[in-house]
């Protein structure tokens, strides 16, 4: 399997080689990193090549790595049924950079797109209707980005007196926000239960 993988890898990469900038195999699956802007020409070229056949769309999704210039990988998986084969592909995407939307070559990819755009902020040019789909109307921010505090920012309750649903900032006893990311067990000067075997060896 991993064999025919490459094999394919090298394919694809010949014949797209704009798009293209690099393929590996792991764990018997065929990642391609490739190009933002030759996006749609080479999932059209997956879907309709006959050695590849890529013709259903399985998910799109995005990574955040905060600290690079590049912030995002937009993730795409399809699969051939007709050569029993999946692909990856990643394309590094800066914040302010738009991704072009596949919705012409997979119509499925509406809704995809319009989950990456909710979660993590990343445009898609082209989108016949780019809006929020997990989140409320006037939520803020992007839940997905690593920078996305994990109480968020608005509190909704039902208010018995009002008899409505109220929006109210969140109101922490404590200091969430903010991690040290020391773990608990660093510093500690006082002798833990068990410590007194280590001592007795």
């Amino acid at each position: 399997m991993s064999d025919a993988l490459h094999e394919l890898g090298d394919y694809i990469r010949h014949r797209q080689p704009d798009a293209v900038r690099g393929a590996h195999v792991a764990h018997d699956e065929l990642t391609l990193d490739v190009a933002v802007s030759g996006l749609p020409g080479l999932v059209q070229f997956l879907k309709m090549d006959e050695t590849c056949r890529f013709s259903t769309l399985i998910d799109i999704t995005a990574i955040d790595w905060p600290a690079r210039k590049a912030r995002f990988d937009v993730v795409y998986h399809f699969l051939s049924m007709y050569r029993n084969h999946r692909i990856r592909l990643k394309a590094a995407v800066r914040e302010d950079v738009m991704v072009p939307t596949i919705t012409d070559i997979h119509p499925s990819a509406n809704w995809f797109e319009r989950e990456v755009f909710d979660m993590f902020g990343i445009l898609f040019s082209g989108h016949p209707d780019l809006r929020r789909i997990l989140t409320d109307y006037g939520f803020r921010g992007h839940p997905l980005r690593k920078d996305f505090p994990t109480t968020g920012y608005t509190e909704v309750r039902y208010d018995e007196a009002l008899k409505r649903v109220v929006y109210e900032p969140v109101k922490l006893t404590q200091e969430y926000r903010q991690f040290d990311f020391m773990s608990p067990w660093e510093g500690a000067d006082y002798i833990l239960p068990g410590d007194e075997k280590k001592e007795a060896r």
